[in-house]
């Protein structure tokens, strides 16, 4: 059922939004939005990338002021002109990407902005205590003289949450939280959730993952183009509903594909060993080969060896032995030579490899084939062959805003991995390595993708496919490795496992190889 916002304007709600506008020059990115959160609660956000989401919260967070409409906390109206302002009145956020200073201990990022005077030492005692009593509170568990730098992606957003639970947040804002997190950080997330809210803390949650908001929110609003188009109990809604609602038609949540017709030999993994600069070995004595026609999935915990794996595949990272052959030849430390004997590469970090982020889309639309047709005319770039390319291929693969000129840092997560998507694929490659395809994408967006990455199996091509996440190696995969400590542990057809026995494998366990 939905609800009409007036019914969800009680006494108890710690925050309500009514009427908030916000533009950006020509983007109107939030439409006369009203929003009610129902005091200790969590409550969902959901809609595509661009659907002005992160907008809004910021809005509440006070990065930006709204042109128009009124904010109240706790009953109270507010005005925010800087989130001092928005922390002072008990809202903390949890970004996507981590406000963190990586050389700084936990204990000197949580303190930061909250010295308390000039003892500097009375200031750092009281914060130890807060750290040391809010872990113990919330199962936030962490070393507080750890540097962040060394800390797993999972322990650095316990350092987010923390640093707004010592500020005094009551209301806690957190975009996109499990977007860089491995299944079972994520669990682990969601046990603090359901700690904070039994503690009458409030919990805002933005994410396009479906099965999170089923699992995890009391209620849930939707937006769709910065409009707020419905606010639901969960209890009373279903995926297929709110996938309906975010994109105003309705989405198949699992792809449907025919079966696999491999042909010949594309790759070839023999005995490979990759080691980091401290000498271990993070890919280790691992082989397995992929045929064109075939996507082949590799799953894992994160920092099991996939990620070294496709760089040493991509000619990115060295390898200590073993050898590589794309298409009969061996694969050397060179990426451009790789490209152009039909080699693509969507990698797992858009930011770090992806994209440079301060280019413009249309630039980033180029990056390694920029020395190709029809971007290229002798010494010079064809500049106009560059935005006319960049148009049309933002108009296939429906980035938004559609705006070439656009840097790449004003896109949000889920178009910026279009445009990398659009730039691979599009180059026709026979042999397509794809890192982490869905990571920060909404629900529409992933079905196109995912549709785009099995037309080109379709087609004949190979794909080499790593995913943290199971359901979407289950549904596009043919066959699936699992790496666990460097080593594939386990191979399967992927039509004859489901998510427990991979797990058992991401975990080193093959029950099936036992019960042998």
């Amino acid at each position: 059922m939905v609800l009409p916002h007036a019914d969800l304007r009680v006494l108890m709600n710690a925050i309500e939004l009514s009427g908030i506008d916000k533009r950006f020059g020509a983007v109107h990115a939030n439409r006369a939005v009203s929003m009610a959160v129902a005091k200790g609660s969590i409550h969902g956000i959901v809609g595509e990338n661009g659907a002005g989401k992160s907008t809004l919260m910021s809005i509440l967070y006070g990065f930006y002021e709204a042109d128009a409409g009124d904010i109240r906390v706790n009953g109270d109206k507010v005005r925010f002109r800087s989130s001092r302002d928005a922390i002072a009145a008990g809202i903390g956020m949890v970004f996507q990407h981590f406000m963190l200073v990586e050389t700084f201990t936990v204990l000197e990022n949580i303190l930061l902005g909250a010295e308390g005077g000039a003892l500097l030492g009375q200031g750092r005692a009281r914060m130890r205590a807060d750290i040391l009593r809010l872990a113990r509170d919330y199962a936030l568990e962490v070393e507080p003289d750890a540097v962040v730098k060394d800390l797993s992606v999972g322990l650095q957003q316990r350092v987010e949450i923390l640093k707004a639970l010592a500020r005094g947040s009551d209301i806690l804002i957190l975009d996109e939280p499990t977007g860089v997190l491995t299944p079972q950080e994520a669990d682990h997330l969601f046990r603090i959730l359901r700690q904070l809210r039994e503690n009458g803390k409030t919990v805002m949650l933005i994410t396009h993952k479906l099965r999170e908001i089923m699992a995890i929110t009391d209620s849930v609003s939707v937006m769709r183009r910065g409009e707020m188009v419905a606010t639901l109990k969960t209890a009373d809604t279903s995926p297929d509903e709110l996938a309906a609602l975010m994109v105003g038609r309705s989405v198949k949540l699992r792809v449907e594909k025919k079966p696999a017709a491999p042909g010949a030999e594309a790759l070839r993994v023999s005995r490979l060993t990759v080691t980091d600069e401290r000498g271990l070995n993070r890919v280790d004595d691992v082989s397995f080969t992929l045929r064109g026609g075939e996507i082949v999935g590799v799953a894992g915990v994160a920092g099991n060896g996939q990620s070294e794996l496709m760089e040493a595949i991509a000619g990115m990272r060295p390898i200590a032995s073993g050898e590589i052959l794309f298409n009969g030849a061996a694969v050397t430390r060179d990426p451009q030579t790789l490209r152009k004997r039909g080699m693509g590469h969507v990698p797992e970090d858009r930011h770090r490899t992806g994209l440079v982020v301060a280019f413009e889309a249309c630039e980033n639309g180029i990056l390694g084939y920029q020395d190709a047709p029809p971007c290229n005319r002798g010494l010079l770039l064809d500049r106009d062959a560059i935005v006319d390319l960049a148009a049309k291929r933002m108009q296939a693969y429906d980035v938004r805003p559609p705006d070439p000129f656009l840097r790449a840092a004003a896109f949000s997560g889920g178009n910026q991995q279009k445009i990398v998507l659009a730039r691979e694929i599009e180059q026709d490659p026979a042999l397509l390595l794809v890192g982490q395809p869905t990571r920060g994408v909404d629900i529409g967006a992933i079905e196109f993708i995912h549709r785009r990455i099995l037309a080109m199996r379709d087609a004949g091509k190979a794909v080499l496919l790593v995913s943290v996440e199971l359901d979407e190696i289950l549904s596009l995969s043919d066959r699936i490795l699992v790496m666990c400590g460097g080593k594939i542990i386990g191979e399967r057809n992927a039509n004859e496992t489901n998510e427990r026995d991979l797990g058992l494998l991401m975990a080193g366990v093959d029950h099936q190889a036992t019960a042998a």
